[in-house]
C-alpha cells in the first residue's frame, strides 16, 4: 500500500497505527507516542507522513467526535474501508467497522431513491460502543 519509499519516521508511525487498529489518533497523539519510545521525529514530519499515507489509502482521516481535529486510522491489509461505514464511540474513541449486508442495502437504497451515493471512507456513525454502554443504553 505505501508507494515509493519506506523511511524510518514513516515506518513507526505505521507501526503505531498497526497496534492501535481500533482507535483514531491525531498528529500530536502519536508524536507523544513516538517521543515515549525514544524517537525524535518532529510533528512537521507526522503530518507530512499522514498526509502522505492518507493519500495512499493506507489511513483514513476524519474528524474527532469530541475536538476539532483532525484524526486518523489504520485502513487495515484488506483496503476495504472505502467499502463500508465506521462507527467511533464518543466515550472511548474506539473505531469499528461496519461490515455487513446492511451496508449494501443502504447504499443501494440512498442511490435509487435519493440519488445520493455514499462516500464510505469519510462517514462515521458516532455513539457508545457495547463496553461503554450502548447496549445498556438503547434497552433503556
Amino acid at each position: 500500500m505505501l508507494k515509493n519509499y519506506r523511511t524510518k519516521s514513516r515506518e513507526q508511525i505505521l507501526l503505531f497505527f498497526q497496534n492501535h487498529k481500533e482507535y483514531a489518533a491525531g498528529a500530536a497523539e502519536i508524536y507523544d507516542f513516538l517521543q515515549k519510545k525514544g524517537s525524535k521525529v518532529n510533528l512537521a514530519t507526522i503530518y507530512r507522513n499522514l498526509d502522505r499515507m492518507t493519500r495512499d489509502g493506507v489511513l483514513i482521516k476524519q474528524k474527532d467526535s469530541q475536538e476539532d481535529k483532525a484524526v486518523y486510522q489504520y485502513v487495515g491489509d484488506d483496503g476495504q474501508c472505502s467499502e463500508h461505514l465506521h462507527m467511533q464511540c464518543t466515550e472511548c474513541g474506539r473505531v469499528a467497522h461496519l461490515k455487513c449486508d446492511f451496508m449494501n442495502e443502504l447504499t443501494e437504497h440512498l442511490l435509487l431513491q435519493h440519488q445520493f451515493a455514499l462516500q464510505c471512507t469519510r462517514t462515521v456513525l458516532y455513539g457508545l460502543c457495547e463496553e461503554c454502554g450502548g447496549a445498556s443504553s438503547s434497552a433503556r
